[in-house]
């Protein structure tokens, strides 16, 4: 039965903006960013056709390498904390506790989620203050001297980290809670009915079943954490040196300081074929790892 024209109209109505919108933000700056990554423009003059030179660039780029370095370990670093400690906050806030010290402890949890990352970056760039910070303050009672946290080369990074994971793991919890409570408890029952301690039904019943949660989390976090910009620039604006510039920092850099667009978007795209490259690894590697209850 053929529907109305009315009812096709009023979906094409409906979906049309998505569309529209994904044409003029996604897929249209995506292929201006291929086609400018073979050209040399400079904003000021035409583009002019470069072959594959920027990309050659990107090879014999000492900055790009130690850049890429930075956001690897950024993203290493962030998930694994980002993701086990949303596991280790769910699974404390899943536990039977009075209703209202739950519902605190979950909204402290996810508060930071809500906080926008200038603002939050501009209170922990003051707390991190190497000679007033609070953090300081505090290590000082443990006999530790103070730490240069966002001007050492080897603490800056650090620091950006530290950040973004109190930022970000509550959503990390939230998702991982709804996982949890998805969990039947008849499981446990068993489990401790067969003699199995809590240690072992949570490595046993609980881990294997959050798995498509931990994959979303894994997932998302990487993607997000690939693309840092806005905390790196707040608290360290890539320094000391590069101890802790992002690749879309280089890339920001390049594009609309230098005015240098074809390399820049050479950069982009990289980026871009590595993100879905490492995203699909995923996808294909949680088959050998992923249950499904």
């Amino acid at each position: 039965m053929r529907k109305p024209v009315s009812e096709k109209l009023a979906g094409y109505f409906f979906v049309g903006p998505s569309v529209l919108g994904y044409l003029a933000f996604v897929l249209g700056p995506l292929i201006a960013a291929i086609g400018l990554s073979f050209t040399h423009y400079d904003v000021l003059s035409p583009p002019r056709l470069n072959g594959f030179g920027n990309y050659a660039r990107l090879i014999a780029d000492p900055r790009l390498a130690i850049v890429y370095r930075n956001t690897g370990f950024f993203a290493l670093a962030s998930v694994s904390l980002t993701v086990s400690l949303g596991v280790l906050l769910a699974v404390a806030v899943n536990q039977r506790l009075p209703g209202p010290l739950k519902y605190a402890l979950r909204t402290a949890y996810f508060f930071p989620v809500l906080v926008g990352m200038i603002y939050a970056a501009m209170v922990w760039k003051f707390l991190f203050n190497r000679d007033l910070g609070v953090v300081n303050y505090y290590l000082s009672f443990l006999q530790v001297p103070p730490i240069a946290w966002l001007t050492s080369s080897s603490w800056a990074l650090w620091s950006v980290i530290l950040v973004y994971v109190w930022k970000n793991v509550g959503f990390t919890m939230l998702t991982t809670l709804a996982g949890l409570q998805n969990i039947s408890r008849e499981i446990y029952e068993a489990a401790r009915i067969d003699g199995a301690r809590p240690v072992t039904a949570f490595f046993r019943i609980t881990i294997p079943l959050l798995t498509p949660v931990l994959l979303f989390n894994v997932t998302i976090t990487t993607i997000n954490t690939l693309q840092e910009f806005d905390s790196i620039v707040a608290l360290t604006n890539g320094g000391p040196g590069d101890a802790s510039r992002s690749v879309v920092m280089y890339l920001y850099d390049k594009a609309f300081r230098s005015f240098d667009m074809g390399y820049a978007s050479a950069i982009a795209v990289t980026l871009f074929g590595f993100i879905g490259l490492l995203t699909l690894l995923q996808l294909w590697g949680s088959r050998r790892w992923m249950h499904y209850g």
